[in-house]
């Protein structure tokens, strides 16, 4: 065990407890003030899955900004959100997009005095399970979820003191992988983008016209079918997955077979990122739910336009509650039309034709009535082929960022806790980086 000593986590703040800021309330910056650019405003958005996402802000006008000026953050800041989704931590980056931005009335900021705090340490110190543990303990889940007397509460919590050095030797190699992560999840969007100037330039050399017509083409041999029609024509179809009253919150696990929710489906792909698990028991009694590889997935409610294909890796997980899964079948390529899915004016159908006076659902007849345009059989396999190349880079990259995340997490708190020594963890990290 280590012998570092424990701190409340104010003094390491920069000019001590002033480095602790709440955001503003709520009646000072509305979503009148925000503003097409200038002073970008940090939502829950630029925070979800740890690393800052330095983009998709809203932003507030320089006048506006210098009135919440103690709400202001900037590169090496940490930021913490006390309502909402609590336990979410991230960092301003080093190399920050703009030199300036200003936390919402959700968060909360810590600027550490960095001659004896580093930030990236406390930054994985918090996302450990010491850490989220520490800013949970005062929750409130009554109403919206959020942490009682917030910046006092973070002031006061303890926090391990090792050395500078220990601290930069201990951040640098968790930040190793997460680096090795994000340079693979821009390979990966690469490669998507790629497939997707595959399929614009099939729709231009194919004379594809409006879906709300009926297609005239250069081609006359192309076809339109719906999408029920086309799954049912190759042995598949199109399921819900479970309801609530089949699996219930208590039967999720910490370790088991992953169910993808909603929040899982990104574009084109699933996301391990806090997925839910269940047993075997439960997968057995659920089965006719399993996704298989060439499945499509999409969320029932919500954001209805995401849809993931499933990979071999994927193949045996759970198509979960509030999802759609669309088996096509031998009456197509999966690959082909899980891209043929993505494309914009597909994807607006989908949002005009979902339900829902609030919140968009899907349901298994509106989406077995998208409209495929499906050119001639050799020419889906023939651009299949263009696309297998890049979508299979792109799914390795995913992949293998789901070991590295793995390998993070399981040193993250060993690491935090001085269980493992900086040179053990080094030679582990050297081996997949």
């Amino acid at each position: 065990m280590n012998s570092w000593t424990t701190v409340p986590f104010g003094i390491l703040g920069d000019r001590g407890e002033a480095g602790f800021a709440l955001g503003p309330f709520g009646s000072k910056v509305t979503t009148k003030d925000y503003v097409a650019s200038g002073v970008p405003f940090i939502r829950g958005v630029n925070l979800g899955g740890g690393r800052f996402r330095d983009e998709g802000f809203v932003f507030l006008d320089e006048a506006t900004a210098r009135e919440v000026e103690s709400a202001a953050v900037a590169s090496g800041d940490l930021v913490f959100t006390r309502k909402g989704t609590i336990g979410q931590v991230s960092m301003i980056p080093r190399a920050s997009r703009f030199p300036s931005y200003v936390i919402s009335s959700s968060q909360m900021k810590a600027r550490l005095d960095e001659n004896k705090a580093l930030p990236e340490f406390y930054y994985y110190w918090f996302r450990s399970p010491q850490g989220q543990h520490a800013l949970l303990a005062n929750a409130s889940q009554v109403g919206v979820p959020s942490i009682a007397n917030s910046l006092s509460t973070l002031r006061r919590i303890l926090v391990p003191f090792p050395s500078r050095v220990e601290q930069q030797a201990i951040a640098e190699v968790l930040g190793a992988l997460d680096d090795k992560i994000a340079f693979n999840e821009r390979i990966a969007s690469t490669a998507r983008e790629l497939c997707r100037a595959v399929m614009q330039e099939l729709w231009i050399r194919g004379g594809f016209m409006s879906l709300t017509r009926e297609v005239t083409t250069a081609r006359h041999n192309w076809r339109r079918v719906t999408l029920g029609k086309l799954c049912a024509a190759g042995g598949g179809a199109i399921q819900t997955g479970p309801f609530g009253s089949q699996l219930h919150a208590s039967d999720y696990v910490d370790s088991g077979i992953p169910s993808v929710m909603p929040q899982n489906i990104g574009d084109n792909f699933i996301s391990e990122e806090g997925i839910a698990r269940i047993t075997a028991a439960d997968a057995e009694r659920l089965s006719k739910y399993l996704l298989a590889e060439g499945d499509i997935v999409y969320s029932r409610r919500g954001d209805v336009k995401r849809r993931a294909l499933v990979r071999k890796y994927e193949a045996g997980w759970l198509c979960g509650t509030g999802c759609l899964r669309v088996r096509v079948g031998s009456a197509a390529e999966p690959l082909f039309i899980s891209y043929y899915l993505g494309e914009p004016e597909i994807q607006e159908w989908i949002a005009q034709h979902a339900v829902g006076a609030t919140m968009p659902n899907l349901n298994t007849a509106i989406l077995g009535g998208v409209p495929v345009v499906l050119p001639p059989g050799e020419e889906v396999r023939r651009i299949n082929e263009r696309l297998a190349g890049p979508d299979a880079v792109a799914a390795h990259m995913q992949h293998e960022n789901r070991t590295l995340a793995d390998l993070r997490d399981t040193l993250l708190p060993q690491l935090l806790s001085g269980q493992l020594r900086v040179k053990d963890a080094i030679r582990t990290v050297e081996e997949v980086v």
